[in-house]
């Protein structure tokens, strides 16, 4: 029987399903009894959780007067086996899937039964069919991956983000397709996303003007202060201080937990990693050194005679500067933007998330996460790997082949 009639509406198939305690050799056995009958293959799907097996096989009918024969004989296989087993007939292949495919990926920490049933409510009511379930991680955070067609994926996006964090769950929708992993660029903010400090108040910390410094970045947190301002006025209270503190300041950062993680796998699936900052040169070049990254661009405190002078020089990096930067190196990485990846955690960051394919509001405040494509809540920056469909598994298997 030719593909075409194979997979006709009017062709009489069977849907053969299997299911017991997994083990080796269950799928041979079952194609090697349903081969005796010439039956042609129109699909199969296995899935095992926790040790159990469901094997499904929808093959085409058997002659009518075979039919019978291939029911008893398949059920005395199951048997034999300690399976069991579920034969249905119909006609035909799996009904068309819907237009517009979408992935869905949910993270929680944990993930509810509640939260689970809110997601897969939501996208029925967006019109939208899930067609397959697929756990990316267990930890640090349970990660799963919904396919879902038969609604586009802007309109699925908008009835899953916007309650998410009510849910307690962070999810991520994107357009199925090869693009999934092609070629990306990923880029970062450093501040409070690749790194769990504010360098200038690193910096701060030692010219011994913490509070000034916090005063006017409140000030341009209430919005009286653009960024360009508060950065002048920042940097002009380190002036006077002794160049020797950067390299006690590039000692004191510290990465977010996963970062290392993150940049590795990416960097690893080919993927060109680059991060931005309104922080400066003076850290974010070293930190471009210590991980392997394609791209860093932020600001430089400018230096004289071994002392900070209170200015910046060059190219100011603010919040418009970063969107800009973005676009240059997707441009010398030979990437498309809608191939882009940006995580940030504020205000400054907001272009440049609007800007990439994917934006990322890595726990940021209520305005960004509303703004941004998905957000992410858990403090580990590894996690998303999980949006780009890579698995835990996948990671530590990379990361085992290294160490052999």
């Amino acid at each position: 029987m030719s593909a075409s009639q194979t997979s006709s509406p009017d062709v009489p198939t069977l849907l053969v399903k299997i299911f017991g305690k997994d083990r080796p050799g269950i799928t041979a056995g079952l194609f090697d009894t349903l081969a005796a009958y010439s039956v042609d293959v129109v699909d199969i799907e296995q899935v095992v959780t926790r040790g159990r097996m469901v094997l499904c096989a929808l093959v085409t009918a058997p002659p009518r007067a075979l039919e019978g024969d291939l029911r008893a004989t398949v059920h005395s296989w199951a048997e034999s086996i300690k399976m069991q087993a579920e034969i249905i007939s119909g006609l035909g292949d799996n009904r068309p899937r819907g237009l517009g495919r979408s992935l869905v990926t949910v993270l929680g920490h944990p993930l509810t039964a509640e939260a689970t049933a809110a997601i897969a409510a939501k996208i029925a009511k967006a019109g939208g069919n899930i067609d397959r379930i697929f756990r990316l991680a267990k930890y640090p955070v349970t990660a799963v991956e919904f396919a879902v067609s038969g609604v586009a994926t802007e309109a699925l996006r908008t009835a899953l983000v916007t309650d998410a964090a009510k849910l307690g769950v962070d999810v991520a929708v994107v357009a199925a397709g090869l693009h999934r992993r092609a070629q990306r660029l990923v880029v970062m903010d450093v501040d409070s996303t690749l790194i769990q400090d504010e360098v200038i108040e690193l910096f701060a910390a030692h010219a011994g003007c913490e509070n000034e410094v916090a005063e006017v970045t409140a000030a341009a947190m209430r919005g009286e202060l653009d960024f360009e301002q508060s950065l002048h006025a920042r940097v002009a209270l380190l002036e006077g201080l002794d160049a020797s503190v950067v390299d006690k300041v590039r000692s004191e950062v510290r990465l977010t937990p996963g970062a290392r993680t993150l940049i590795r796998t990416l960097k690893r699936l080919g993927f060109q990693v680059g991060v931005v900052s309104g922080g400066f040169t003076q850290v974010t070049d070293d930190l471009k050194d210590r991980l392997g990254l394609d791209f860093a661009q932020a600001n430089t405190l400018e230096i004289v005679d071994g002392k900070l002078t209170g200015k910046v020089t060059g190219e100011i990096v603010d919040r418009a500067g970063k969107a800009r930067l973005l676009r240059r190196f997707a441009a010398e990485a030979g990437v498309p933007l809608s191939q882009t990846v940006a995580i940030g955690d504020g205000a400054n960051d907001l272009d440049m998330l609007n800007a990439a394919g994917l934006g990322v509001a890595f726990n940021a405040k209520p305005v960004v996460r509303e703004a941004a494509h998905t957000a992410v809540n858990v403090p580990f920056l590894d996690t998303v790997l999980y949006l780009l469909g890579v698995t835990r598994e996948e990671v530590e298997a990379a990361d085992a082949h290294v160490e052999d």
